[in-house]
């Protein structure tokens, strides 16, 4: 999955591919069609055991393409905000009303639980393998830092005090010169649907690692660990939630009142403070798909839940995602914690 890349002569840099502009989409979509084609012939002739050879890493290219399906959406989102004009990738998202009301807590007793995937079921290796981990008490913000709590943070000048930013956030600070997080505009916020208004219920979006964890420090609070995450979020949903289908906005929608931990399937990951390493007992993917996750266990924060361009059904309450810490064309937010 990425070795092979540096066979086949000198890499286009990642941060460049959002402006190739060849291929063009009907020759895409052609290239897309001879692979279905192949694929669908060689399955309607396979054995029952050829399938079951095969079956593993077909479901595993299904998954990945849904990871790309999401990336391709962060790159449109990000090469169309270059554009002085805000040109929409979609038409206007329709009006979504909804009140999130002040925060609230909802506390877990902690101790000894299990973290990571089972064995039933479809999981990424690094969801592997279901592990004990121990837990103090702690609360969990029952809903997501909105774009309203976020102005806050910014009116203090929070993005002003060093003393709220890790050192290497506060070097990011004067480095980029941010006041604001990425896709802010002073007559709005820049979305797939084109320049929108802001909604102060809505999910605060496009958060780096060090944005996040200045807020935390702000609000007397701290970023959740994975774990916590994961133990709090028993009424994950992997297929009703603020995810990207047909019709849907492309962008997170208001939170809205209700019980227990709220917009927490899509809408926007959550970063954790959890660094992206190894469980315990990890075993890569066999064969090529070895390099799937593993080597990229380094100097990466993990987030969870899923988002609104996250393909529906695709997200877990075990998924793993991951990026360097100053990094936020994602669609990325926060969720509160602390320890009681």
């Amino acid at each position: 999955f990425n070795s092979y890349y540096e066979q086949v002569g000198e890499r286009l840099a990642r941060d460049k591919r959002g402006m190739i502009s060849r291929p063009a989409l009907d020759r895409v979509r052609d290239y897309r069609r001879h692979v279905d084609d192949a694929l669908d012939r060689y399955l309607s002739r396979a054995s029952s055991a050829d399938f079951a050879k095969v079956a593993g890493i077909i479901e595993l290219g299904m998954a990945h393409e849904q990871q790309h399906q999401e990336l391709m959406l962060m790159d449109i989102k990000h090469v169309l905000s270059r554009n002085p004009l805000a040109p929409a990738a979609y038409p206007k998202k329709l009006a979504a009303a909804g009140e999130a009301g002040p925060m609230g807590w909802i506390g877990h007793e902690g101790g000894l639980i299990e973290s990571g995937a089972g064995a039933s079921g479809f999981s990424f290796d690094n969801e592997q393998p279901r592990h004990k981990e121990w837990l103090e008490p702690f609360e969990m913000a029952d809903r997501p830092v909105t774009n309203a709590d976020f102005a806050e943070f910014i009116a203090d000048g929070g993005y002003d005090t060093a003393t709220l930013w890790l050192a290497d956030g506060w070097a990011w600070v004067n480095e980029t010169g941010a006041k604001a997080p990425m896709y802010w505009r002073e007559d709005g916020v820049f979305t797939l649907h084109g320049l929108e208004t802001q909604d102060p219920d809505a999910p605060v979006c496009h958060l780096t690692y060090f944005e996040a964890e200045a807020y935390a420090e702000w609000a007397g609070a701290n970023l959740p660990t994975e774990a916590q995450w994961e133990a709090a979020a028993e009424g994950f949903d992997p297929v009703n939630g603020d995810y990207m289908t047909p019709g849907q906005s492309a962008h997170p929608r208001p939170v809205e009142a209700g019980q227990g931990l709220r917009a927490l399937s899509g809408g926007v990951w959550e970063w954790t403070r959890s660094a992206y390493s190894a469980y315990p007992g990890f075993e890569p993917f066999e064969g090529a798909a070895g390099e799937y996750n593993g080597k990229f266990m380094c100097g990466q924060y993990v987030m969870r839940g899923g988002c609104c361009a996250t393909p529906a059904g695709h997200a877990r309450r075990t998924y793993r995602n991951f990026f360097y810490p100053h990094m936020s064309w994602q669609f990325g937010g926060l969720r509160l914690a602390r320890y009681v």
